[in-house]
Formats: structure tokens, C-alpha cells, sequence
């Protein structure tokens, strides 16, 4: 088993679909009641009908602070408990540094730092409770790798790391582990529309040329784009027991493609 999760209480934000709905079917599947947060609830809800296993639908915009408090009181009113927070809110976002108005650097940070900020902040003090805590922020490669062209989202990426290594140092002694998953090419929504992009120009393409193209392009060395499975794999064992001596490291989920361990 990827790692006991009965008894455990957890919410995953950007649940509804993609990688976020692939980590609360594992999670579920590995004992685990789970919340499935997203700022589209209805497909929140349409995700928790989806998962066999204990769920709930759950409507959370993490840019906004009132949101994320009613959430969290939400799951507390049910299950009188949180353990687990998947912060995985977001979406990619990059381009030349010239072409990045304020505007565009405020949304971006606010979406992936200060979402993840709000919700640890918020969740926090009822794992302080039951002294035991699993935080996983869910950042990508370029927040330890960044190229060009990767702005704002390598820059917020690497702040959401900085600040799981920060936060592990500081809730040790209550026995709440941080730590952060760096997610390369996984065939997600995101995948799906850049595939329809893409089709536009080859109308022949296949989904499965187009990731073996993304994974030749971007020299991944296992040759093909990961399942959000794969990446769910991981982040449930790092919110399990089996993981209870790893705090403030962060993994590669990347088929090696990772310049920099």
C-alpha cells in the first residue's frame, strides 16, 4: 500500500479536475475522507459523485480570504477535523519577462503563494490540535529551475518552495510535516486544452502524438508525459506515516527531466 490513510481528514484544493481530482481518488482509495475543493464548484461536486470513498464538495476561491475561511469552517462543522492540505491550486501562467504586466505578476502570486499562504494559515490550527499535520504544496520545476520565458509562474513556484521549507523548520515540534512535489509535463486539463490548441494547426494529431511530441521536446529521459496518477502516488505517500521522518524537501515529479535534483 502506498500508505494508511484511515481516519484521516483532508482537503485538496484544484480538485475538480486534472491532478487535484487524480490525489483525492488515491487518497480515498487509501482510507481517507477528502474534500474536494475548487473555485468551479460544480465541478467540485460533480468530482466528489465521481470518487467512490468518503468526499465532500467543496467551493474555495484562494485568492480570496472569506472563501477559504468558509471552506475550512465547512469541513470542520462535518468532520470536526482537517490532517491533510493539498495546496494544488493553479494554473500555468508564463511568458516574456517584458510581457508580464503588474496586473499579471499580483494574479499569479495571488493564485499560488498567497492561496497556499491563506489555506496553511487557516488549516493550521486544527492540526496544532491534534498534533499531527501533512502539508504538500503542489509547485513545478521551474521553481527550482527556471528558464526563460517562465515568468510570473517560476517566480511564485519558487516563493511556494521557499515557504514549504520555512514552514517545516517551524511546525516540526507539533508534528506537522511540509513539504513540496515540483510537477513536470502530466497529462492533465491543462494538457487537454493545449492539446485542442494544437489540433488546430495539425488536425490530424493524435493526444498521445502530441504528449510523445511534448516529451521529446521537453528531453524527458523516461520518454513519455507522466499520469496524474503517478504524481497522486507520491503526494499520498508524503501525507501517510510511511513518510514521517520526510519534512521540507522537494521532490521531482518530472520523469527526470529536472536539470537540478
Amino acid at each position: 500500500m502506498l500508505g494508511d490513510l484511515t481516519g484521516k481528514h483532508a482537503i485538496v484544493t484544484g480538485a475538480g479536475s486534472g491532478i487535484g481530482t487524480g490525489i483525492a481518488s488515491v487518497m480515498t482509495s487509501q482510507g481517507a475522507s477528502v474534500a474536494i475543493a475548487d473555485l468551479n464548484e460544480e465541478a467540485s461536486h460533480k468530482t466528489s459523485h465521481q470518487i467512490e470513498g468518503d468526499t465532500m464538495p467543496l467551493g474555495m476561491d484562494v485568492t480570496n480570504v472569506q472563501s477559504v475561511q468558509r471552506a475550512i469552517d465547512q469541513v470542520i462543522s462535518e468532520w470536526g477535523k482537517i490532517d491533510i492540505l493539498v495546496n494544488n491550486a493553479g494554473t500555468a501562467s508564463g511568458g516574456p519577462f517584458e510581457d508580464n504586466s503588474d496586473e499579471a505578476w499580483f494574479l499569479d502570486l495571488e493564485l499560488k503563494l498567497f492561496g497556499a499562504i491563506r489555506c496553511i494559515r487557516e488549516a493550521l490550527p486544527f492540526m496544532r490540535q491534534g498534533k499531527w499535520g501533512r502539508v504538500i504544496n503542489v509547485t513545478n520545476l521551474g521553481g527550482k529551475a527556471p528558464g526563460a520565458g517562465s515568468t510570473p509562474t517560476s517566480v511564485s513556484r519558487a516563493g511556494g518552495i521557499a515557504l514549504t521549507k520555512a514552514l517545516s523548520k517551524e511546525l516540526a515540534s507539533d508534528n506537522i510535516l511540509v513539504n513540496t512535489v515540483c510537477i513536470g509535463r502530466i497529462k492533465a486539463a491543462q494538457g487537454q486544452k493545449a492539446y485542442e490548441i494544437a489540433r488546430t494547426q495539425s488536425p490530424g494529431l493524435t493526444l498521445d502524438e502530441y504528449y510523445g511530441k511534448q516529451a521529446e521536446m521537453l528531453n524527458v529521459p523516461l520518454g513519455r508525459v507522466g499520469e496524474a496518477s503517478e504524481a497522486a502516488d507520491v503526494i499520498t505517500f508524503l501525507a501517510s506515516e510511511r513518510a514521517s521522518y520526510v519534512t521540507g524537501v522537494a521532490v521531482n515529479i518530472d520523469g527526470g527531466a529536472s536539470p537540478v535534483v
